[in-house]
């Protein structure tokens, strides 16, 4: 079970079944845990309020609802799997924050594409790609190609702590790692 655990959504359960964390692609899906959503908001604590946060790999969406509990002015949440998709696009609708929410059910990669064709800029970028896969190697270049990160903004990774991640890539430099059992978080700053 996925509860939110802080700010105006806290101890909200997330709603999830049997078939959000699993597909007929294998792509089963790993929440981020509380423990480490916790970090993530310590380590975002003076940016969430009132950001554009964008969480590219959204799962349950248990990150981006947290920023939105948490003050984010509004939060997009990217989900390539259909059902957990309009799993989320029903809890949004369900808790009324459809004014502040919006999930597109595409791949990281095309939305991205979408971000800069668009203009569109976010405060903090959210990834956590699955762990075994290789996305975090052909979207982080990406990011640091584009320019959709605002003057003061700030990519968090979250992966394997077996996985290390480049120190700088276009205009994003490594910050810090935090690591938390077999979990790392690799936060990125946009560069002046």
């Amino acid at each position: 079970m996925v509860r939110i655990s802080s700010g105006r959504l806290k101890g909200r359960k997330i709603a999830t079944s049997k078939k959000i964390f699993t597909s007929s692609g294998g792509d089963d899906l790993r929440p981020t845990s509380a423990k480490v959503r916790e970090a993530v908001f310590d380590i975002l604590r003076a940016e969430t309020a009132h950001a554009f946060f964008l969480d590219l790999y959204a799962g349950t969406g248990a990150v981006g609802l947290e920023a939105l509990s948490r003050g984010a002015e509004k939060v997009f949440f990217i989900e390539d799997n259909p059902v957990r998709a309009r799993a989320l696009i029903d809890y949004i609708r369900k808790m009324n924050l459809g004014d502040r929410a919006v999930v597109y059910q595409e791949k990281a990669e095309a939305f991205l594409q979408r971000a800069v064709k668009t203009g569109m800029k976010f405060d903090i970028l959210f990834a956590d790609p699955p762990y075994a896969s290789d996305e975090i190697e052909r979207v982080l270049p990406s990011v640091g190609h584009c320019d959709i990160l605002k003057d003061s903004g700030c990519v968090l990774v979250e992966h394997s702590s077996r996985k290390i991640l480049p120190d700088h890539m276009q205009n994003i430099k490594r910050m810090k790692n935090y690591k938390y059992g077999d979990t790392m978080l690799t936060l990125y700053r946009k560069e002046q």
